[in-house]
């Protein structure tokens, strides 16, 4: 049998060592089971115990009789109790000690890095020196949490948590209505009304469901509900600006919306189209106008 951290074996007892513990062994390699790493009653020499194996502070392959939450190769979703700014995230694991999320599997972006409380999605695997560590679950790990998503989740409000952040948005596994099972999806980020970590937790519209089960997700209401939210939100620009009037209509290009309004360039369409239908604006060129003022810029 080879020892190897992150495992789950069963050892014999050999002898009790004071003040430190219980020696263990496989038959060809010993490892120490401290004593404040035994949950329960202590071991006699010849019994058998299931320990997990770790590496202590002294990088000493340690055994302990508590159950962890996540074991070499599995999947699971892990709390962030740390961050640390050069190293990554620390997860609990469910034995006192917390689990290295390296900075390497991290976004880039501060901002999009996992704050404590969160909660990521991780494989456990092993550093170069043969250490436990953990990675950002794969889309081939998580596939085994997931079933597909009834077509009546269309327009539904869900719960979810951020796997991964990529150029098209943010991957997403959805709370499923089965226990312990969950469905994956996808925000693109014209559908996000704000940035999203690594590990936030969420909630979020379902727009489509997917011939393969996945679901496509948005955090903006439905068209109806969000057209007089950003309708409303245009007229209170304009009506804080002592002219009446802003540079912004149709012609405006998609990205300056986006970082004056928060919205696509459709939304803020609908939206004024909205507010010109009523009679409250006017266009006028590349300007909108509000049409109880008639100051000039």
């Amino acid at each position: 049998m080879s020892l190897a951290a992150g495992t789950t074996v069963r050892l014999e007892t050999v002898r009790e060592a004071p003040p430190n513990g219980f020696i263990l062994t496989d038959g060809e390699r010993s490892v120490l089971l401290p004593y404040g790493e035994i949950a329960g009653e202590r071991p006699n020499p010849g019994d058998l115990v299931e320990v997990f194996l770790f590496h202590d502070t002294l990088d000493r392959l340690t055994a302990t009789t508590r159950k962890p939450l996540l074991r070499l190769g599995g999947v699971a979703r892990l709390k962030v109790a740390d961050a640390h700014p050069r190293y990554g995230c620390f997860l609990e694991m469910g034995l006192g000690r917390q689990l290295l999320l390296p900075n390497a599997e991290l976004p880039r972006e501060r901002e999009l890095r996992p704050l404590p409380g969160d909660e990521v999605f991780v494989r456990m695997a092993h550093d170069k020196s043969g250490r436990i560590i953990a990675e950002l679950a794969e889309e081939a790990d998580l596939e085994k949490l997931t079933v597909s998503a009834p077509a009546a989740w269309f327009n539904r409000t869900v719960r979810g948590w951020v796997t991964r952040l990529v150029k098209a948005g943010a991957f997403v596994f959805v709370e499923g209505e089965a226990l312990r099972a969950g469905v994956l999806g996808l925000i693109p980020h014209s559908e996000q009304t704000r940035p999203l970590r690594l590990g936030e937790a969420f909630e979020a519209r379902v727009t489509y469901v997917r011939d393969d089960g996945r679901v496509n997700l948005s955090m903006r209401p439905r068209k109806e509900i969000g057209r007089e939210e950003d309708a409303g939100r245009i007229l209170a620009y304009l009506r804080g600006r002592n002219t009446g009037a802003m540079p912004y209509s149709d012609e405006t290009p998609p990205d300056v919306i986006r970082r004056k309004f928060g919205i696509s360039k459709a939304a803020f369409k609908r939206a004024l189209g909205k507010l010109m239908r009523e009679g409250v604006v006017r266009q006028e060129g590349s300007w909108t106008y509000l049409n109880d003022q008639q100051d000039q810029p």
